[in-house]
């Protein structure tokens, strides 16, 4: 009886292993897919000395861990440097008046929160307070645009952000921006906009690849909520992705 039942219990666990490395591989594909690709790499420019690297460090952190490559660079990084980059992101720790010019003619996506450099780089007006500042105390966006990726598949309306109310950051853009949401119950200031390459910015300007603006303060990353996290995911995946590749847009 024993050298009868041996052979099918081995049979049996040799089927049991062969269907879960079946079901393994067949699952990678989708996993893979839901990924960043790995060969993407960002550019993150930031003040290295600044009082707030460490928040900068650790949205490179959770950059990486979703699969970028990410980059460090002071805020006197010449433009020219970034052309190996998927996408360029100008942290609100940089002081404006020290970041170079010629980021606004980049052929790098750009993705920026310092809303001092919104006029520099011709995504808005030049009038502080007025085509671009900064709010005291927010939490709530209204989003007005469901259908665009850099929405995160949120629904239009109200979405609570922040944990706790913080400033934000918001620009009047061009008339080729998409708006993605408006400051709640301020519907004048988008807190997240973009342009996608070709689109007419301000001062007629074209945008010579995409370009995002989101909302942020120096220190809000660690403040988001888990919708205001998505929504940064989003800006950060829309901008480094390449136009003929992302056919939602």
């Amino acid at each position: 009886m024993t050298m009868t039942r041996f052979p099918l219990r081995v049979s049996r666990r040799h089927a049991l292993v062969s269907l879960s490395a079946l079901a393994a591989s067949c699952a990678l594909p989708n996993a893979r897919a839901q990924t960043p690709d790995a060969s993407r790499s960002i550019l993150m420019v930031v003040q290295l000395d600044g009082p707030n690297i460490a928040v900068d460090r650790q949205i490179a952190a959770h950059l990486q861990k979703r699969g970028y490559q990410v980059q460090l660079v002071n805020q006197d990084f010449d433009p020219t440097g970034a052309s190996g980059s998927d996408l360029v992101v100008i942290s609100s720790t940089v002081s404006a008046k020290d970041v170079p010019a010629g980021w606004r003619t980049s052929p790098v996506p750009l993705l920026t929160w310092e809303n001092d450099l919104l006029d520099d780089l011709a995504m808005c007006g030049k009038r502080h307070d007025v085509d671009f500042g900064e709010t005291e105390k927010e939490r709530y966006l209204w989003l007005v645009n469901a259908p665009h990726p850099v929405s995160a598949a949120l629904p239009a309306g109200v979405a609570n952000v922040f944990r706790k109310q913080a400033p934000m950051s918001w620009g009047k853009p061009g008339l080729g921006a998409s708006i993605i949401a408006t400051i709640y119950g301020q519907a004048d200031k988008a807190a997240i906009f973009t342009y996608e390459k070709g689109a007419t910015m301000d001062y007629e300007a074209l945008a010579p690849a995409r370009r995002v603006m989101f909302f942020m303060d120096n220190d809000s990353f660690t403040n988001l909520s888990a919708a205001g996290l998505r929504l940064f995911d989003a800006a950060i995946d829309w901008a480094a992705r390449a136009p003929s590749v992302d056919k939602t847009a």
